[in-house]
Order: structure tokens, then sequence, then C-alpha cells
């Protein structure tokens, strides 16, 4: 979908919600509010798919209507935002990565609008609510796994770019590994990238050249190089198994859920106690916003033991017993 074509669909309901009270008649969607989703990227993307698909579910459930704008650039995103608050939406969902500043001064000018903006910074006044990645906990654990399947020692990382909600995934990644196998050794590359599939397999090549027998596919292409190497990988954010064309490669993914985010902020607009949070434990294992995918048919062939000392870690991070360190800064190569 376009911005216009929403624009144009968005207006449309807005009059019959306007007809149908001037006839006397019981408002349109009266216990739902309007949501916008501003997207940079097509919502095919990952990271944008989850955003959408937890507002289509809160859209399923009869909670909000929702429209959503996806493409859309830097450059043109303040228009697009200040377009949609003009159009008596309550929440807008959307991601301020490099307009942090420009966002916020919206938020100032529209003080009775809620956003829930992916952003690496703090919250700002009293309805600017951000949003981060964090699923370093599953990333933890995959770990784990691949420090205990490794014949090498050697796991090879491929990233977008060296920013904290990637890095944290590495190191998290890597701490897993080590926590099972002290003698693991790793390598890493960005790819300067958020999509460029053919650059991410060339990455992963090199690396699997160098020795590296396990992979972490932070980017689209590495699973496809694991496949031609006959190397196996772990994925990230959606389930790359089933959705990546990951079957007898991708052992596991580490899930991100947005679904549990998105109801809590949808729940404080219609009380009218929507306030400017820091969303990262709706995104963590605890609250339901990241999880660690099926094993399919990697379910036999991951050891026993190192299968049960999973879910002994994963339940000790639920209860809040064990929590995996969080280290933003820039992973560095080993080997």
């Amino acid at each position: 979908m376009t911005w216009n074509t929403n624009r144009r669909q968005f207006n449309l309901m807005l009059a019959a919600a306007a007809g149908a009270t001037s006839l006397g008649a019981k408002p349109a969607f009266a216990d739902t509010i309007k949501v916008a989703g501003i997207y940079t990227q097509p919502i095919q993307q990952k990271w944008d798919a989850r955003l959408h698909q937890g507002l289509e579910a809160a859209k399923a459930k009869g909670e909000i209507e929702y429209v959503f704008s996806e493409k859309v650039a830097n450059t043109d995103y303040i228009r697009v935002l200040r377009e949609y608050c003009e159009s008596g939406v309550k929440l807008v969902v959307g991601e301020a990565f490099g307009i942090s500043k420009e966002a916020r001064k919206v938020a100032d000018e529209y003080p009775d609008i809620a956003f829930l903006m992916g952003d690496p910074f703090k919250p700002h006044g009293t309805n600017f609510a951000v949003f981060d990645n964090y699923i370093h906990e599953p990333c933890f654990l995959m770990g784990m796994i691949a420090g205990a399947m490794t014949k090498t020692n050697k796991l090879g990382m491929v990233g977008g770019y060296p920013i904290g909600e990637v890095n944290r995934l590495f190191h998290a990644f890597i701490d897993g590994a080590k926590s099972v196998n002290p003698d693991i050794q790793h390598k890493v590359t960005f790819i300067g990238s958020w999509y460029d599939p053919p650059k991410a397999k060339e990455a992963a090549f090199a690396q699997i050249e160098a020795g590296a027998d396990i992979m972490y596919a932070e980017r689209a292409g590495v699973v496809d190089a694991a496949r031609e190497k006959g190397v196996l990988a772990f994925g990230n954010v959606n389930d790359m198994n089933k959705e990546e064309n990951g079957t007898d490669v991708v052992v596991t993914s580490a899930l991100w859920h947005m679904e549990e985010a998105i109801a809590h902020a949808i729940s404080r607009v219609k009380a009218g106690t929507f306030a400017a949070e820091d969303y990262k434990e709706w995104t963590m294992m605890r609250k339901g916003g990241a999880s660690l995918a099926p094993y399919y048919e990697f379910e036999d062939k991951i050891p026993a033991e190192i299968k049960a000392k999973v879910e002994a870690t994963k339940a000790k991070i639920l209860s809040g017993q064990f929590e995996v360190t969080i280290t933003d800064t820039e992973p560095k190569s080993s080997f």
C-alpha cells in the first residue's frame, strides 16, 4: 500500500463515522482508536513486518482502526507523520532512527497524540515512548546450542550495521556459546545495509572459508550461503527456518514479538494514561516480546544435554534468576 492510498481510505473512514454520528446512530468503531503505522522499509522487511503484524493483530481483535504507510524515506517522514496527526489518529507507531530530534518536535506539537517509536534514545516529554529490539535473551540460548554443535569452535556472524540493537545480539550469542564451550572463537562482518542479500551472502562465504561452521544470520542472504556450503545457521527476528528457506539449515531463530508492547500502548491510550515510557521490557522474554523458535527437524539432532541446559536457562530468565548481559558496543572478531 502507498501513503496516498491509505490516506484516501482513512478519510473515507472518518467521513463514514461522522455521517453515522450526524444521523444519531452509534459512531462506527466506537470502541476502537485510530492508529497509524509509518515504516521506512517495505512491510515485507522483517523489522517493520513485526510492527505491522502486531498492529494487524490488534485490528483483528477489533481494538483499532489501522492505516499505514511503507517505504517512507527519512526525508519525507516528518511530513507524513504530521499529516497522520492532522487526520485524527490517537496513536502513531513507527521508527525515528536518524530523525529522532525532528520526530520529538512533532510529538511536542501534538501533545494529545501518543507516539510509540523505534528509537535508540530515552523517552521524551509526556507522549513520546520508545522501543528497540531486545531479543538478546533468545540469542544467548541460540549461542548455547551453537557452542555445543560446532565442530571447528568457530562461529560466524553477518549483520547490517554495528548499532546497539545488533551489537547486543551478537554479544549475547557469543556469551551463550562460551558458557558451554570456552574455546569458541568468532568472526563478525557488517555489510553496511539492512537489505543486500548478495553482499551478506558473500560475507558469509568468506567467514565459512575462514573456518566458521555455524552462522548467525542477522541479515538475509546468510542462510543461502550456509545451505550452499553445508553448514548450519541460526536466525534473527523472524522464523528463518520456515520464512526464509531455512529447512535443514536454520536450527532455530531468536524471535521478536511486538503484539504485547502494542497492546500495552493501546490500552494506555484508551485509558487516558499513555506516558513517555521505555518499552524495553515489553520486547524481552518475560513480557512475551521475545522467544526461541521451535527446533523443527533439528529436534533430535541437538544433544539432549544442551537442550536441557537451554530449557533450564530459559526458566531462569523468565523467573528473573538469570539476566543476560546487554553489551551495545561493537563486537570485534577473534579469528
